[in-house]
This record gives C-alpha cells, sequence and structure tokens, in this order.
C-alpha cells in the first residue's frame, strides 16, 4: 500500500511540475487532444477508465495497456471538417514479467492551400501536416493498480515553417475485484516545444489532467462511462466580459447569469457522460454527451443534437469493427471509423 501512495505521489508532482494554465488558442500542437477511436468519440470524446481489450483506449490513458492487447493492431480514420483528416495506428505486444509495450502513429492532415503574395497574385500551392509518434508501456503494481506512460516526439510541418516538440502522459487505473468499476487519472501532454515555428517563440502544450470512471451493472447489459476534463484549471468558459459593444449580442447569455448560474455552467464544462448497451457479447450501441461542445458551439435558436454523439460496436473473434458520430454544429458533424485486428487469432 505504502507503495502505491510513493507512486501516485510521484506522478502527482511530475506532472504539476509541468503545469501551464492555458486558455484556448494560446498552446500549440492541439492535434493531440483530438479523439480518433469511434468508440471514444460515440461516448463524448473522453474515455480513460475502461479496462477492456480495446487498444485505442490506451491513446487516452496509457494504463489501460493490458495484456490481453497483445498481438493487436488498430487503424482508425476521422473524416473531418473542410477536407481534413486525421487518424491513428498501433501494434501492441505484451510481455510476462515485464509489461505491456505499444507503438502508433497520431497523424492530422489539414490538406492543400493556395500560396499567394502580399498583393493577392497566386505563387503556387502548400500543405500543412502534424504527427506524433505514441511509444507506450504499462505494468501492474498490483491485483488493482495499474500505471502506464506514452512517449510522444512531435512533428509539425505547416507551410515552410517546422516545429518539434516531445510530451509525455502518465496514467493509473484502479478496477475493483469484481471488475465491474473502474476509474482512471491521467496526466496528459506533459512536455514542452523543442523547436519553435518561429526562433525563440517557444509555445506550451496542452497540458490537462483528467478523471473517469466507468460502472458496469452487475444484472443489466449496461455500462456507465464518467469523465472530467480540464481539472487543472476551473474556468473553462469562453470570456465573459464585453470587450466592445459589438460584441455585446455575443455575451449578454453570459452577462445574464446569476452566480450560482455560472457555477453550475462552468462545473459542468468539465463533464462528459457515455452509456453502453451491450445486449449480446457481439454487439454494442453506444451514446455521449458533451456538455462543453454543446454550449460553445450550438446556435441557440437551432441547438438540436450539438454535443450529443452516438455509435456502435461489433466484435467478433478475430476483428473489433466500430463507428462513432460527433456533432459539432448545425452544419456538420465528424465521422470516426475504427479497426481492430487480432493478430493472435490468426495463428
Amino acid at each position: 500500500m505504502l507503495r502505491k501512495i510513493y507512486l501516485i505521489s510521484l506522478i502527482l508532482i511530475v506532472g504539476f511540475k509541468f503545469v501551464h494554465s492555458q486558455v484556448g488558442g494560446r498552446y500549440t500542437y492541439d492535434f493531440l487532444n483530438l479523439t480518433n477511436s469511434a468508440r471514444v468519440a460515440s461516448l463524448g470524446g473522453e474515455v480513460i477508465s475502461i479496462p477492456d481489450s480495446d487498444l485505442n483506449l490506451s491513446f487516452h490513458n496509457p494504463s489501460l495497456l493490458i495484456p490481453e492487447m497483445d498481438q493487436m493492431m488498430v487503424f482508425n480514420y476521422v473524416n473531418y471538417f473542410s477536407d481534413i483528416q486525421y487518424g491513428y495506428f498501433s501494434y501492441s505486444r505484451d510481455y510476462k514479467q515485464i509489461g505491456s509495450f505499444a507503438a502508433g502513429i497520431h497523424y492530422i492532415n489539414y490538406g492543400d492551400f493556395i500560396a499567394s503574395d502580399e498583393t493577392g497574385a497566386i505563387t503556387g500551392s502548400f500543405s500543412a501536416a502534424e504527427y506524433s509518434l505514441n511509444l507506450m508501456y504499462s505494468r501492474s503494481i498490483d491485483s488493482l493498480f495499474r500505471v502506464g506512460v506514452n512517449l510522444k516526439p512531435i512533428l509539425s510541418t505547416l507551410e515552410r515553417y517546422t516545429s518539434f516538440g516531445l510530451a509525455l502522459d502518465l496514467g493509473i487505473n484502479y478496477v475493483s475485484r469484481e471488475g465491474n468499476f473502474s476509474t482512471g487519472l491521467v496526466f496528459r501532454n506533459i512536455g514542452l516545444q523543442l523547436k519553435a515555428y518561429n526562433q525563440g517563440n517557444h509555445e506550451p502544450l496542452p497540458f490537462e489532467i483528467l478523471l473517469g470512471a466507468s460502472q458496469k451493472l452487475k444484472h443489466a447489459p449496461f455500462r456507465f462511462i464518467f469523465s472530467a476534463q480540464h481539472l487543472e484549471r476551473y474556468k473553462i468558459s469562453p470570456q465573459e466580459t464585453k470587450e466592445t459593444t459589438d460584441n455585446q449580442n455575443i455575451y449578454d447569455s453570459e452577462q445574464t447569469k446569476s452566480g450560482i448560474e455560472e457555477f453550475g455552467d462552468n462545473l459542468m464544462r468539465h463533464f462528459l457522460l457515455g452509456l453502453e448497451f451491450n445486449p449480446i457479447d457481439a454487439f454494442t450501441l453506444r451514446f455521449g454527451y458533451n456538455y462543453q461542445r454543446r454550449q460553445e458551439l450550438k446556435i441557440p435558436a437551432k441547438a438540436y443534437s450539438v454535443g450529443f454523439s452516438w455509435g456502435f460496436g461489433l466484435n467478433l473473434q478475430k476483428f473489433q469493427l466500430s463507428y462513432g458520430r460527433s456533432t459539432y454544429h448545425l452544419s456538420g458533424a465528424s465521422n470516426h471509423f475504427s479497426i481492430a485486428i487480432k493478430l493472435k487469432e490468426f495463428n
């Protein structure tokens, strides 16, 4: 028990040593926080506490990399917005008495752009893309606790500008003895920009602390998932003060909130909710709700399903197939596709 306390204390100390107070748009490599997995996307966008044999879950919490994922390979593809595409590939191996290992590549392609000079004359074209190598390791502390680490070298190329960085994810996961309840804690994107786009202008990484829990019912085919994001700071809502009279309509709704309403709104922006319904072993329906996404991207007069997500999964003998759809705005949603191949089943 004392060893567990020392380990958790070390994670906390290392994590907070690199904490920066972050506000949207003030940090670099934001693609690191994109959701690749169709399963995670359909559950609201963050899942750090489900301990089953889905290799994609280790991307969100490296301590979820478990021996059951040995010789598993996953491919993810996301059709995002404005011709932006991104995805994730990973492969895992387990070595008894040593631990579980995985390696993967996370990428985003922003597409091709028209280049022009200051007069508007077209001079050619350019592209933009970012890449992150994921090197994971995890092992059990005892029968209930597991820890993991994900080392992420980063390359970003935006037109003629290039940047290199290094990030680290630290995670810990607890699973109850009966296996129905689990919880996870993650310190994500601890690190720094090694080479800036412009010399001398180094930007912080999007550090984040997450906490999550999941509860599977013993006598019913349901699993409830709860996640809390951005625990490194309390206020994650947009700016709530009027800067100019031109912005008055934008901020009026924020200004009319009472103190209790403002507190509740900021609190709820941290939470994501998910539900899995598993009527048979081979098929799962999934639903999620992201309060922050709904509040920041909805059009008040036509909110519709903004912030909600859904999907399904097929768990076959040699494959896992998943689809997820997340509604970001009235004008569009992201479509996520995932496939996992259980290579051991082919032996």
